[in-house]
């Protein structure tokens, strides 16, 4: 994958993180539909704050768990405005204190927005990384998260993560990899045993 960015389109650290909030359960497609008029009715995390969580599920309601995801947009942009002067912050402790962002999200935003070398797990990574042999009988998204960045190299990890999940959604896909167009079948554990048992 050459260019391995996030496919969320955003403008600002805000509107990735709302973004990203918004992406739970959701395809990015989905949330590139959203998210244009979303950020012409709340440009900032105060104009966010001082909205409602009707108004809010109006604009997000074709996406997955609306109620739950507008109720955590907007305590998410007045804790922004109270706690952190409207500024996105850059460590992983501060970013798990906003409403809606677990540790998936903080490492998606430490990574992309401040270059961190946080990996964030979702299924594509997960699945990938235990696929190709990278994470060994890790049992959830932390464990594989602790084997990725123990033995990827530091300065790669912000890219891996795109690398991962970008090569799990369009080659190593869930229920049909496309082994015959991946160039990672010489190194894949997964693949090396499938050959093994035609």
């Amino acid at each position: 994958m050459p260019v391995a960015e996030t496919e969320l389109h955003y403008n600002s650290p805000y509107e990735l993180l709302v973004a990203v909030i918004l992406s739970a359960q959701c395809t990015d497609k989905r949330v590139n539909i959203i998210t244009p008029p979303f950020f012409e009715t709340y440009p900032t995390a105060s104009a966010l704050a001082s909205s409602n969580q009707d108004a809010i599920y109006s604009l997000i309601k074709s996406c997955s768990y609306p109620n739950n995801k507008a109720k955590n947009l907007l305590n998410m942009a007045k804790m922004l405005v109270n706690e952190f002067n409207e500024e996105v912050p850059s460590t992983i402790d501060d970013l798990q204190k906003l409403p809606g962002v677990g540790r998936k999200t903080a490492n998606v935003i430490a990574s992309v927005v401040f270059n961190k070398p946080t990996m964030a797990v979702d299924t594509h990574v997960f699945r990938v990384a235990a696929r190709i042999g990278l994470t060994v009988g890790a049992k959830n998204p932390l464990q594989a998260e602790l084997q990725l960045v123990k033995y990827l190299p530091e300065a790669t990890i912000p890219k891996a993560h795109h690398w991962l999940i970008l090569h799990g959604r369009y080659v190593c896909k869930a229920r049909k990899p496309l082994c015959g167009s991946c160039g990672l079948t010489s190194i894949c554990k997964w693949y090396q045993k499938e050959q093994k048992n035609l």
